[in-house]
This record gives C-alpha cells, sequence and structure tokens, in this order.
C-alpha cells in the first residue's frame, strides 16, 4: 500500500500547484489513507484504501465545486501534515499534545494559501509531496531527512518552473 502514498506523494511534488483539483484530491487520499490507519487503527488495507479514495474524491469534488472553502481546509490539513512530519523527522514526535502544532502548521498553511496562492500551493504540495514519498520508502535515520529536503527542493524547483512557464505565455526559458 505505500505505492499508493508514493504515487499521490510524486502527483503532488510535480503537479500540486498546475492542477489544485488533484493537489486536494491527493491531499484527501493521503491523509485518509494515513489517519485510517493510524489514528481509526483500521487493520485491513482494503478499508484503509477505501477510506483513502473516498476522501480523495470529497476533496476533489469540495475543490472543484467550492473552491474558496477548499482552499482553506486543504492549507489547514497539508500544513498541519507537514508541521507533524517535520517534527518526526526532528525526532520531536513523541510529544505530549501533537494535536497544537497540528493546528499551528494548519493555520500558517490555510493562511498563507488563502494569500499567496500560487507560491504557497508550491511549497506545501511539494512538502506535502516528500513527505508522503519519505514515508512510502521508510529509509530511516538522517537519510529520511536527506531524501525529504532534496526532494522538496526539487518540486519546488520543478513547479516553479512550470509556474515562470505558464506565467507569461510565448516566453522563452
Amino acid at each position: 500500500m505505500n505505492l499508493w502514498i508514493a504515487v499521490a506523494g510524486l502527483l503532488l511534488l510535480t503537479l500540486g500547484r498546475r492542477l489544485f483539483w488533484l493537489f486536494v484530491g491527493c491531499l484527501g487520499f493521503s491523509l485518509g489513507f494515513v489517519y485510517a490507519e493510524g489514528l481509526l487503527n483500521v487493520q485491513s488495507h482494503l478499508i484503509s484504501l477505501a477510506v483513502a479514495i473516498l476522501m480523495g474524491l470529497l476533496g476533489a469534488v469540495l475543490a472543484v465545486f467550492l473552491q474558496g472553502m477548499a482552499i482553506a481546509i486543504s492549507g489547514f490539513a497539508a500544513g498541519g501534515f507537514v508541521m507533524v512530519h517535520l517534527l518526526d523527522l526532528l525526532g520531536l514526535g513523541g510529544m505530549r499534545f501533537p494535536w497544537i502544532l497540528y493546528v499551528i502548521g494548519g493555520i500558517v498553511g490555510a493562511v498563507a494559501l488563502l494569500l499567496i496562492f500560487d507560491w504557497a500551493l508550491i511549497f506545501l504540495s511539494s512538502l506535502l509531496g516528500s513527505a508522503l514519498i519519505v514515508r512510502a520508502v521508510a529509509l530511516g535515520g538522517p537519510a529520511e531527512g536527506l531524501l525529504f529536503i532534496a526532494l522538496a527542493i526539487a518540486g519546488i524547483l520543478f513547479q516553479a518552473r512550470l509556474l515562470r512557464g505558464g506565467a507569461a505565455p510565448g516566453a522563452s526559458s
């Protein structure tokens, strides 16, 4: 099942800003999958996959029909997820009240996405995509942190290039 998380991470890493509905759909899928196993303690991978698909479809539909609400919700969810992942990478994942930091990361993500949509979406989708790929690969130790940083930088640079190329029609790269 880690393959599905890695594929979602790769899509977010490369196309998160270009296709907002894909960003929200992959975010819903990824969170549904990760949290079905973690928070809901679902033992069946099939049920986890069903929850993930349902959350992904719900996210994509929300992004298409209620874009303003989807921007705030997805910014909050991505910011919170990235904050928790960063804490895990730093070895601070066993904190007593991790939900407080999830909320702080969520608020930062939502505000950033609402204020500076394109760049915040590039950063959030690159960070979230990197976090999902690292989670799927599960290298352990410092290699995870290095892989996360390398993937995040690559995703940000790739999507920034797409943004620059799409911003001025006819401009040469």
